[in-house]
C-alpha cells in the first residue's frame, strides 16, 4: 500500500526533479507542471526540466516509464481529463459511422455483438493499442464504402430524435395547460367563497333577504364540484342529442288506477320512513288496535 501511495504521488510531481506545485522551492518560480498526455505515461514535468531536455533534442524518455516525451503531447490538464475528452470525441466519430439500429439485424444477439464490436474499436483507439492505427483506417474505409447508407440512417435518426423532442414539447405544453387550468379553477373557487361570505354578511346585517341560489348550491355541493359541473354543462351545450321517434298517437302520460293508488297509500307509499306523517300513521294504527281489543 505504501508503494502504491508513492507511485500515485509521482503523478503530481516532476518526474525528473521531484518538484511539486505546492513545494516551497517552487513558490518563487510560479511554474505549473505539464502532463505527458499519452496512455502509457501520464507523468508530469516542470517547465525548467522540459526546457532543459527539449532544447537539445526533440524528445526524451520519461525517467519513470521510459515513454517518449514530446512537446506536442504536453498539456496542463491531467491524463484523466485528456482521456475523457479523447473518448468522447472518438465515440461520437465512430457511432456516427457505425450507426445501424436493432431493426437492421435479424436477431437481438447479432445487434448486441455489433455494439460490442463498436465498443472494442473505441477502446482500442482511445487507449492507443497496437491495432489502433489499423482500426482508424478500417473506420475510414467503411465510411467511404457505405456513405449513402450512413447518411440515410443519420437522417432517420434525426427524424426520430425530432419526433421525440416534439412529443416532449407537447407533453410540457399539456402539463402547463393543466397547471394553468388548476390555478384558474382555484381562483374562481376563491372568488365564489369570498362572494358567499359577503352575501352571508349582508343577510345578517339586513341588506338582503337571502344568499343567491347559485351560491347556496355551490356551498352545499362544494365549490370545486359545482365549478366542474358547470364546465361540463357548458361543454354539453354544443352536443346535439338524436331525436326519438314519437308514437303515431303521440306521447301519453302514464295514469295510475285509483284503486292501485289507494292501495299504495294504505300501505304507506309515498311516506318517508321516520317522517312526522309516518309517525302519525303508526300512532293511529296503534290506537285503533287498542280500541279494537277493548271492544272485543
Amino acid at each position: 500500500k505504501a508503494m502504491d501511495d508513492t507511485e500515485e504521488e509521482d503523478f503530481f510531481r516532476c518526474a525528473i526533479c521531484g518538484t511539486a506545485e505546492g513545494d516551497a522551492s517552487n513558490l518563487s518560480n510560479q511554474t505549473s507542471l505539464q502532463t505527458n498526455a499519452t496512455v502509457r505515461c501520464g507523468h508530469q514535468f516542470c517547465n525548467s526540466c522540459l526546457d532543459r531536455e527539449l532544447v537539445r533534442r526533440r524528445e526524451f524518455p520519461c525517467p519513470i516509464c521510459q515513454t517518449a516525451v514530446k512537446r506536442v503531447n504536453l498539456t496542463s490538464r491531467s491524463l484523466d481529463h485528456v482521456q475523457c475528452e479523447k473518448d468522447t470525441s472518438w465515440r461520437r466519430r465512430i457511432i456516427s459511422v457505425y450507426n445501424k439500429s436493432e431493426n437492421d439485424f435479424p436477431s437481438l444477439l447479432e445487434y448486441n455483438n455489433y455494439l460490442e464490436q463498436v465498443e472494442d474499436m473505441i477502446y482500442a483507439i482511445v487507449n492507443e493499442e497496437p491495432a489502433a492505427e489499423e482500426i482508424k483506417a478500417k473506420v475510414k474505409e467503411y465510411e467511404q464504402e457505405n456513405k449513402a447508407q450512413i447518411v440515410i440512417r443519420q437522417s432517420q435518426r434525426a427524424d426520430e430524435e425530432r419526433s421525440i423532442q416534439d412529443r416532449i414539447a407537447y407533453e410540457q405544453r399539456l402539463a402547463e395547460q393543466t397547471r394553468l387550468a388548476a390555478v384558474e379553477e382555484e381562483k374562481h373557487i376563491a372568488i365564489a367563497k369570498k362572494k358567499f361570505k359577503t352575501e352571508t354578511t349582508e343577510v345578517l346585517l339586513g341588506y338582503r333577504e337571502e344568499v343567491s341560489a347559485e351560491l347556496k348550491q355551490a356551498q352545499m355541493q362544494g365549490y370545486r364540484n359545482e365549478l366542474r359541473r358547470q364546465q361540463r354543462g357548458k361543454a354539453a351545450t354544443n352536443f346535439v342529442s338524436p331525436r326519438v321517434r314519437e308514437p303515431a298517437d303521440g306521447l301519453k302520460p302514464d295514469r295510475i288506477d285509483r284503486q292501485v293508488y289507494e292501495k299504495r297509500q294504505a300501505a304507506g307509499g309515498g311516506v318517508p320512513v321516520g317522517s312526522i306523517a309516518s309517525q302519525e300513521r303508526q300512532w293511529n294504527e296503534t290506537v285503533q288496535s287498542l280500541f279494537a281489543s277493548i271492544h272485543v
